[in-house]
């Protein structure tokens, strides 16, 4: 299937999901690498409070701060 095609149907509401081969998607720009930080304990509670209080994870906390600064 050209992608033409594709988008089109995809633009129509029709469903594609047996178009794509998901094994082999990826996400340009948002490949992973391990980092470690190490934060004083007075950090990492106020992080927990704070993760706790929005309902995310403290890693997912620390992900999008990190991410809003940059851009």
């Amino acid at each position: 299937m050209k992608a033409r095609e594709f988008d089109k149907k995809f633009d129509d509401g029709d469903d594609v999901e047996g178009q794509v081969d998901w094994s082999k998607t990826r996400r340009p720009n948002l490949e992973t690498k391990r980092v470690n930080v190490d934060f004083p304990v007075w950090v990492v509670d106020k992080l927990d409070r704070q993760a706790k209080k929005l309902g995310v994870t403290r890693q997912s906390l620390i992900k999008l701060w990190i991410a809003e600064r940059l851009n």
